[in-house]
């Protein structure tokens, strides 16, 4: 569970910091967040689960926006 809590806190659960360092998953979930304003939310999921996103990632970046990592 605390494995759980770092990653949906954005810290990596090694301490690292940002856990999320896949570039290509970064603009994988970008794609997904454009797709749920443009689509819909169910649409948004389905794209990020068919690209293997993690589910809490999914979770965290569709339902809960204030969750989501600043853009850098």
């Amino acid at each position: 569970m605390e494995h759980l809590s770092a990653e949906l806190r954005g810290v990596a659960a090694d301490g690292r910091g940002d856990a999320r360092t896949d570039a290509r998953q970064r603009v994988i979930v970008d794609d997904g967040i454009a797709v749920q304003c443009n689509a819909s939310t169910m649409s948004a999921v389905e794209y990020l689960r068919s690209r293997n996103i993690a589910r809490a990632v999914i979770e965290r970046v569709l339902l809960e926006p204030s969750q989501r990592r600043s853009r850098q």
